[in-house]
């Protein structure tokens, strides 16, 4: 499967179980956006759930193994896989195992923002990406998203948000390679 499929598979995935829907975050952290997008469904295919509740109680040497099993979920897969039950029993305890409560039962783009920092991985940047991502990819708009998530709302090609096919990859990763080098320029 070349990146573009793998990507669009993910992103179906994606969109089919909103279980999976921070798992897919969490894994696309410091990793190639189109491995990312497998992660879920890889977790899926070695365990058998992605549900939260069964993520959470999975023995944490065995959860480990399967994230670690080549190829594995993410460049770093054992605290890759600590974070992801860690995760899980979050959205376990907090939101009754459905993970889309968290954004459903958000009352502004501000709290979306808030609810997912709350969240173990998740600093500012990462979250109003992800944010964006739920607005842009999925629809998820509660008042207030835009100025929520900054420059990540503008149209364009800024992050994983904006990704929607093998062009618009290769826009991210332009940007991205923009970004980086007029940083390096500055700091000259």
């Amino acid at each position: 499967m070349d990146a573009y499929a793998a990507q669009f598979a993910g992103l179906q995935f994606f969109e089919r179980h909103a279980n999976q829907t921070f798992d897919l975050a969490r894994v696309q952290s410091q990793f190639p956006m189109e491995h990312a997008f497998r992660g879920p469904a890889k977790v899926l295919d070695r365990f058998g759930s992605i549900e939260p509740a069964a993520i959470a109680a999975a023995d944490p040497a065995e959860f480990k193994a399967l994230c670690s099993t080549p190829p594995a979920i993410h460049r770093f897969p054992g605290s890759m896989s600590e974070r992801l039950q860690t995760l899980a029993a979050i959205v376990e305890e907090k939101y009754a195992g459905h993970t889309e409560r968290l954004w459903t039962e958000a009352t502004s783009g501000a709290d979306l923002l808030k609810r997912v920092m709350e969240l173990p991985g998740f600093g500012r940047q990462k979250a109003q990406i992800f944010t964006a991502l739920l607005a842009k990819q999925l629809d998820v708009r509660p008042d207030g998203w835009e100025q929520a998530v900054g420059d990540y709302a503008l149209e364009g090609y800024r992050s994983v948000a904006d990704v929607t096919d093998a062009a618009s990859l290769q826009k991210v990763r332009d940007y991205k390679q923009q970004k980086k080098a007029a940083a390096k320029a500055e700091a000259v």
